[in-house]
């Protein structure tokens, strides 16, 4: 069997490599934690070579889940948005990070400033339009740069906001805020821009919405999720 282009001059097996990449980014754990867990599955692999895996191809399964979800969700997405931003540290500097999910909760896109100003908001829902289409409705807080933004897109209109209309997007920061809880800190504004994107395509991936789903519909699509997830970059 011929390996693909991605694994060329690897010797460990592909599915090892998927495995060690979708357990770091998919669940809380540090690099060490990784590499003990594999290491009682028999899979004798340094930690830094965990590390070493994640930035090689966790960008790559990234933009390979997005290129087939995009255009799945391109029609469904722009029904209506919930916008945050919260604060993230990089060697002890505040910076932001925007995140935009759907009414579904899938997160559409995750964008890194160093300020949380009118030209970062849109900065931001440019990025979001271009990617995703015009939305018909954007919900947001009341901060100020959100309304200065969208007015300059000529979006004003479909700004909505509210004590509770944006559960939707704060809730949907807690899987990103547990991560960089076990990560510590972020050393640069890169990495963090390339651990956000990432995550999100992996969250999207593997998130199922079990509570709104009969149990045998939940295993039904986490099956065909993994499998989808075995098959990343294997042509």
């Amino acid at each position: 069997m011929t390996r693909p282009a991605s694994f060329k001059y690897f010797q460990t097996s592909p599915e090892i490599i998927r495995l060690a990449v979708m357990l770091y980014i998919r669940f809380p754990l540090s690099l060490r934690n990784v590499e003990d867990l594999l290491h009682e599955r028999g899979i004798d692999v340094s930690h830094e070579t965990v590390r070493y895996w994640w930035n090689r191809f966790g960008p790559m399964f990234a933009a390979e889940i997005r290129r087939k979800r995009v255009q799945q969700l391109r029609a469904f997405s722009k029904w209506k948005w919930h916008v945050d931003e919260v604060f993230v540290k990089v060697n002890g500097k505040r910076h932001y990070l925007w995140r935009a999910v759907d009414h579904e909760g899938e997160v559409l896109e995750a964008v890194v400033t160093k300020r949380r100003n009118k030209q970062a908001a849109l900065k931001f829902l440019k990025k979001l339009m271009k990617r995703h289409g015009k939305e018909e409705t954007v919900v947001t807080d009341r901060f100020a740069s959100y309304r200065a933004a969208l007015r300059e897109l000529g979006a004003l209109e479909k700004q909505r906001t509210g004590r509770w209309l944006n559960n939707r997007v704060e809730n949907s920061h807690l899987p990103f805020r547990r991560r960089e809880h076990v990560m510590q800190r972020f050393r640069r504004m890169r990495s963090l821009q390339k651990f956000a994107s990432v995550h999100s395509s992996v969250y999207n991936h593997f998130n199922q919405e079990r509570s709104l789903a009969s149990r045998d519909t939940f295993k039904l699509t986490r099956t065909a999720a993994l499998a989808e997830w075995r098959q990343l970059c294997s042509g």
